[in-house]
């Protein structure tokens, strides 16, 4: 497949672009990648340089992609962090030159905004845009607990409010939802739960907790989740797929000690997961 991935690149680390594109490379897909910004390394810590990009770049590069005739190849789109509702209105520019031209193509969106914990990392004006027209714009989306509280407007203490908020995002448009890190009362301590809700079904998967909070690994797993999707039709499949390797790269990451995700030291967990997670139909 032929993927377009819009998302934040930085030269030191894995975060953005350089989080999503390489497991797809791995797993065999072609992608191409347009960065919003250049860093030297993530936010995360405190310090950085380099330069964010205007929504005019992008669309000038998938003008670009356009003079090339390549669009109707193009399988799919991918979308992360959006400093700028410029830079959303590009993406979703985006998205309709690659509709048009393949109708088959869908658009992942990860709605990034914030977290448990820290709250919103957004500038203000994104959350409003990701409810009114980024979403509704997606065919799939990969939020985590936070965020699916936020687009759904409840929250999502237990299992069933979870998949009530899934739901009412489903009903915005979306077909398909991974919820990543969630945790509700009926979560052990122990343990984090990812569900994902489709139309073929409603799936979780309860994987270890590990002791890391690692910048980049929900890029990876939306990455991981849209091909897995887009080669199977499965939810469940995808959800098995994406889980299994993001808890890999992760517990990988954890036995080395590294402050970084070990994108390429980890590569295999992409293609043949160390542990197999079998998703429970909820």
């Amino acid at each position: 497949m032929n993927i377009l991935s819009i998302q934040s690149w930085v030269a030191y680390g894995h975060v953005g672009n350089a989080s999503a594109m390489f497991p797809m490379q791995r797993l065999g897909h072609e992608v191409w990648g347009i960065h919003t910004v250049q860093f030297s390394n993530h936010t995360g810590y405190g310090a950085w340089r380099g330069e964010v990009f205007g929504g005019g770049l992008i669309r000038e590069l998938v003008g670009g992609l356009e003079d090339r005739n390549v669009l109707p190849r193009c399988d799919g789109v991918l979308s992360g962090y959006m400093g700028t509702a410029e830079i959303g209105d590009a993406i979703l520019d985006a998205v309709g030159r690659v509709k048009a031209a393949n109708s088959s193509a869908h658009y992942c969106c990860d709605p990034v905004m914030g977290d448990v914990g820290s709250g919103l990392f957004v500038r203000a004006g994104i959350p409003e845009f990701m409810r009114a027209r980024a979403v509704p714009a997606a065919d799939l989306i990969t939020p985590n607990q936070f965020e699916l509280e936020i687009l759904a407007g409840h929250g999502t203490g237990t299992l069933a409010q979870a998949l009530a908020a899934c739901d009412a995002v489903h009903a915005t448009g979306p077909r398909v939802i991974l919820v990543t890190s969630l945790h509700t009362e009926e979560t052990p301590a122990d343990s984090i739960d990812l569900i994902a809700s489709g139309p073929d079904g409603r799936f979780r998967v309860r994987t270890p907790r590990l002791a890391i909070s690692a910048s980049g690994a929900g890029d990876a797993i939306a990455a991981l989740f849209f091909v897995h999707w887009k080669t199977t039709h499965s939810t469940a499949q995808a959800l098995s797929m994406a889980a299994s390797s993001a808890y890999g790269l992760l517990a990988r990451t954890v036995a080395a000690g590294a402050t970084e995700i070990l994108t390429v030291a980890a590569q295999d967990e992409f293609v043949s997961p160390s542990r197999i997670f079998t998703p429970e139909k909820l």
